[in-house]
């Protein structure tokens, strides 16, 4: 099979699998937009082959060989969203379609050189960890802004890159990895927060704050 369809499917497996648990043929089939079928016949060929073990109706998990290989892909994707920032200067919310692309084409060289030019960064821009080439990804612990409370504080972690309009939007209010966030008031009705970030006073809503993970003071 071509590599970068592989590639595709084990990054989405792992993806799912870190955050929901469970992966199922559905779920996978809208995250790659291919039809149900189709994705069931590609698992059968990957469990073949040792990637994944796949139990019908029960979901999809990847085996260790094929966690290792999905690591390898997640760290070039990371490393190339630093390089597009940091040295080309892409704001946060440009660098993950891009990053889909450059991350199959990367030879094991340029990798190595992307991340010494870069001073073998930790995260990405958007505060997520870059596993190691040893196959290694530091875990974390990071609580999302909802749950901070009225007069409590937080610095920002890492920010959700599932849509860029939300980052996006998160530049317009002045948050970025590391700024601090105090939280004024809770909504009660509808759980909005308004904050003060660094020193100008802003809305949050719910659905934003669950995208924004912070380590609490």
């Amino acid at each position: 099979m071509p590599s970068e369809q592989l590639e595709d499917y084990l990054k989405n497996i792992y993806k799912i699998q870190s955050s929901e648990g469970k992966v199922s043929t559905t779920l996978l089939s809208q995250k790659l937009r291919i039809s149900p079928a189709s994705v069931t016949e590609m698992l059968k060929k990957l469990a073949d082959e040792g990637i994944v073990s796949h139990t019908p109706y029960k979901g999809v998990q990847l085996t260790k060989e094929g966690r290792r290989r999905a690591l390898q892909i997640i760290r070039r994707h990371r490393l190339w969203e630093a390089f597009l920032v940091e040295v080309l200067k892409y704001d946060w919310h440009e660098i993950d379609e891009e990053a889909e692309k450059l991350e199959h084409i990367a030879s094991e060289r340029l990798e190595r050189r992307i991340d010494e030019i870069l001073g073998y960064p930790s995260t990405d821009p958007h505060g997520d960890a870059i596993p190691t080439k040893e196959g290694k990804l530091q875990s974390r612990q990071d609580r999302v802004l909802a749950d901070v409370e009225p007069g409590g504080s937080a610095t920002v972690r890492r920010v959700s890159d599932a849509n860029p309009d939300i980052l996006r939007y998160m530049s317009k209010l002045g948050i970025a990895l590391n700024t601090k966030i105090k939280v004024k008031e809770k909504i009660e009705f509808d759980g909005s927060l308004r904050v003060d970030v660094g020193a100008k006073e802003q809305f949050i809503s719910a659905k934003l704050a669950q995208h924004i993970f912070v380590e609490m003071k």
